[in-house]
């Protein structure tokens, strides 16, 4: 039988228990200034909104203000990311924030540059969920991170080392965050080039400086309470918001795969499923009545979370809205023989986008007046799913300005597609019911029309015949089961043409 410790956790220490607070601040006041007055690198804060990334931010404003107005002529970016589906809640505070950073800095003749980054339209969630058809992100395929949050902020940074040659990432991680956290600090340390910088091995040219690294959850709180906001934001509202959650944590700047998700914070996205439950978001919602508008929100992740969805694993539970086919058309299978599932189908993903599109029109009607605008998706991601459906899945129907018509009551605001593009429904119905329940029969035949129809508009047609090669190969079965059963018998013939290991490599 294992014996349970009867040990009480050590306390963590505060990071001002020597000094006090007021000596503690000024000596890494001076350390900060020395640092920013060192050379002409300029520096990037990382800003999520959270408590961490807003005392970090307010220590550097705080420090460097003091210098004297000459000597503050390198620029310091802050740089927040948008993954666009954010709690809305927290994505207000930022954005009213950065506003509020841009005004201050300019009335104090201070060198902060606020960026709201977004990732490229191609890149967004609903993009990637309904246009394509990835499915809602699970731990064994977690393709968000990289496009929402990594790409942006990366881009930005790569963007000013290749203008300046180097350049200074100012983030508020610290190492009582977790042990996780504390042993990849710890790690960097080690390779540590100049006094307090650390070399970031994802993003070359750029060193990383961290100066709340030691502090602790309530040193943070202190330092918020008892120092005013430079840029003219209440603290205590922060500190609010963070009262009507019930998880500890914020989702941080994350700048390469290894920072920590923030699948287990406060402040994340709304849609992410991976985490069993949003408590952030259902804790605001059961705190204040006034929140309530976000219910709709709730359900719609709650609907897109695998678990939910049905009996088994996170690859099988929600196999009835997706392909048997893997997106490049292929059939694989796990080890039991099941197919891998692929994308979400047609009729999947019309009808994440009609919830979607509901959730929004509820909002606008029935939330406050500071949320009757809310865009859940854009019109450019809009255009591009419509694009995806139309062009590379050859849906020749063109259903989304239809869908977007019966939900939202209003006339699509984008322009249509070129007939020469689009098919008449009443024609898809017809080739509907000439192909019978032949389905893949019916796809092909669409997939075709489509083919032939961009053949047309291209002035080069390189590529076409390849296309059409993957196009029949991917509706070549007469049916799911002939599909299957050709898979199976593709991998018992690589299993019996495969070389039994020898001594080299057994």
């Amino acid at each position: 039988m294992k014996e349970t410790s009867t040990k009480t956790p050590a306390k963590k220490v505060s990071a001002f228990a020597e000094a006090g607070l007021q000596k503690y601040l000024e000596g890494l006041e001076n350390e900060i200034r020395e640092l920013y007055s060192l050379d002409d690198t300029p520096w990037i804060i990382g800003y999520s909104g959270g408590k961490d990334s807003t005392a970090t931010l307010q220590l550097i404003w705080n420090a460097v203000r003091k210098l004297p107005e000459s000597k503050r002529t390198k620029i310091i970016h802050v740089i927040s990311t948008d993954t666009l589906v954010e709690n809305p809640i927290v994505a207000a505070w930022v954005t009213r924030s950065l506003l509020s950073m841009e005004s201050a800095a300019k009335k104090q003749s201070a060198p902060f540059h606020p960026h709201r980054l977004t990732p490229k339209v191609e890149d967004s969630f609903w993009v990637n969920l309904i246009g394509k058809g990835y499915p809602a992100p699970r731990h064994k395929f977690r393709w968000c991170t990289e496009r929402l949050k990594i790409k942006p902020s990366t881009s930005f940074i790569n963007g000013i080392v290749k203008a300046s040659g180097e350049a200074i990432l100012v983030l508020g991680t610290r190492k009582a965050e977790s042990i996780r956290r504390a042993i990849t600090m710890k790690e960097h340390e080690a390779g540590r080039v100049r006094d307090r910088l650390s070399p970031n091995a994802g993003l070359p040219g750029s060193l990383v400086y961290t100066p709340v690294e030691d502090w602790t959850n309530d040193d943070v709180w202190m330092f918020l309470m008892q120092t005013p906001n430079p840029w003219g934001y209440n603290n205590k509202d922060l500190l609010g918001m963070y009262a009507g959650a019930s998880a500890d944590g914020e989702c941080p700047l994350v700048v390469d795969s290894s920072t920590p998700s923030c699948g287990d914070s406060r402040f994340g996205c709304w849609v992410c499923t991976l985490v069993e439950k949003d408590k952030s978001m259902t804790a605001m919602i059961q705190n204040d009545s006034e929140k309530e508008w976000m219910l709709p929100l709730l359900k719609l992740r709650n609907k897109l979370d695998f678990r939910m969805m049905g009996e088994g694993d996170e690859e099988t539970s929600d196999r009835h809205l997706r392909d048997y086919r893997r997106m490049s058309g292929s059939v694989q299978l796990m080890n039991s023989g099941k197919p891998i599932p692929g994308p979400y189908l047609q009729f999947a993903r019309e009808d994440w986008l009609r919830e979607l599109l509901k959730a929004q029109a509820w909002i606008r009607k029935n939330g406050p007046e500071d949320v009757k605008a809310i865009e859940l998706i854009t019109i450019n991601e809009l255009q591009e799913i419509r694009r995806i459906w139309v062009v590379e899945k050859h849906e020749m129907e063109d259903s989304l300005p239809r869908i977007y018509e019966e939900v939202i009551g209003q006339v699509y605001p984008a322009p249509r597609l070129d007939d020469s593009m689009a098919v008449h429904a009443a024609d898809l119905a017809l080739l509907k019911q000439e192909c019978g329940d032949d389905n893949l029969h019916y796809e092909l035949s669409r997939a075709l029309i489509g083919i032939t129809r961009q053949s047309q508009q291209d002035q080069r047609r390189a590529g076409h015949f390849e296309l059409m090669e993957k196009t029949f190969a991917k509706h070549y079965y007469d049916d799911q089961a002939d599909a299957l059963s050709a898979a199976k018998a593709k991998a018992d013939r690589r299993s019996i043409l495969k070389p039994k290991g020898d001594a080299l490599n057994s």
